[in-house]
């Protein structure tokens, strides 16, 4: 097949390009990897960071998720990713970066946290939660599965991971007080048909997220 993706079930960057990919109507070939085993292929086509995901198309490998949505979005013109406006395509670029700069190792952070820390990391995220909010236009319509976008893409996994660390160490982190349009909206994208599609299912994602936590405050 003239597209393969190398990835990882449950990472959030592999969900961006899968559903990039859905989006467009795009055939490819998933192949899945091992985050602790690193297959050959892997090391091949990605030799500078060695992580999913990968696209390789017409045996041309890219890696990056952001930089692979871009480059989806170049080769097939169905469905626009990014608008035309240049401001607006530059708005979406920094909201996508913003996510990845502050919610990744938020993220990381609070997969490690002992319970002493739990309320500051928590508070935490709040704020940047809050932050995020500023990104939504609440006089614009929410997303339909014929109209997301790229920064809807990039953006849209911060609610679903959310709700798994709100689980896992019971604490509330989507407070509609603090945040009620990005909550709404959140609510609503999460439960389009073309997301839950690519979405990982929840009580794995759970459970995984769950094993490794207690790995790590056990060895600490």
């Amino acid at each position: 097949m003239a597209v393969k993706l190398l990835g990882i079930w449950q990472s959030p960057f592999v969900l961006r390009v899968k559903l990039a990919l859905s989006l467009k109507g795009v055939e490819y070939e998933y192949i899945e990897d091992d985050i602790l085993n690193k297959s050959s292929m892997l090391l091949q086509y990605n030799p500078v960071y060695k992580k999913v995901p990968v696209l390789v198309h017409n045996g041309k490998p890219m890696a990056e998720s952001l930089v692979i949505l871009e480059y989806i979005d170049e080769i097939w013109k169905n469905h626009p990713l990014l608008p035309e406006d240049p401001f607006e395509k530059a708005r979406s670029r920094f909201w996508a970066k913003f996510v990845d700069d502050k919610f990744v190792p938020m993220i990381i952070r609070m997969l490690r946290i002992t319970s002493d820390q739990k309320d500051n990391a928590a508070k935490e995220t709040r704020e940047i939660l809050k932050t995020l909010e500023g990104s939504l236009d609440p006089n614009k319509p929410f997303p339909e599965d014929k109209s997301l976008s790229f920064m809807d893409i990039a953006i849209v996994w911060v609610g679903y991971y959310t709700q798994m660390l709100e689980k896992m160490l019971d604490v509330k982190l989507l407070d509609d007080e603090n945040t009620p349009l990005l909550n709404t909206w959140f609510r609503v994208v999460l439960n389009l048909q073309v997301i839950k599609e690519c979405l990982p299912p929840f009580d794995k994602l759970l459970t995984h997220y769950t094993n490794f936590h207690e790995r790590h405050t056990t060895a600490s």
